[in-house]
């Protein structure tokens, strides 16, 4: 079981910099800038505690979504569709590969943090960093296009289900 280290309360402006960064980030509204939110160390992820649930990540530093996050808020920027057949293997924490990619924001850089659903139900089943752009994405047939940072199952995800 993941334990989380140095939990922080976040000061009201560093809650309303960090909502802006994520609605800029991932276009949906987020929580608003008078919400508790917490940070905790959780393994190599910092994860951000909204009403006690882990709502967003901070990897190296960069906010992003969670999958709880991206479930709850419904983000319209950086989603990396990928077909059914690829499904089983990104739940179970692989990375993305090009050959599974039906559709891909084309704004997104290298390096980037995105999310990735799936085909049919546009459902959130990961977060990860870019290793190529969108329109690259679109576009290749080989080659490793997002690395897993956190998926539907792992231990971040398991911080917030009842024991």
């Amino acid at each position: 079981m993941l334990r989380l280290r140095n939990r922080q309360r976040l000061r009201r402006k560093e809650v309303a910099d960090l909502a802006v960064s994520l609605e800029g980030n991932f276009g949906c509204a987020v929580f608003p800038p008078d919400e508790a939110v917490e940070t905790a160390e959780a393994g190599a992820l910092t994860v951000v505690l909204v009403r006690g649930t882990a709502l967003g990540l901070l990897a190296g530093g960069r906010p992003s979504l969670s999958v709880r996050g991206a479930i709850e808020y419904r983000p319209t920027r950086r989603f990396v569709t990928v077909d059914m057949g690829a499904v089983k293997f990104v739940y179970n924490g692989a990375d993305v590969m090009a050959p599974g990619i039906v559709d891909a924001d084309p704004s997104i850089a290298v390096g980037d943090l995105v999310w990735v659903r799936d085909e049919r139900n546009r459902q959130p089943l990961a977060v990860g960093e870019a290793l190529m752009t969108g329109a690259d994405m679109n576009a290749a047939e080989k080659g490793k296009a997002v690395r897993s940072l956190h998926h539907v199952g792992d231990e971040v995800w398991k911080l917030d289900e009842s024991p």
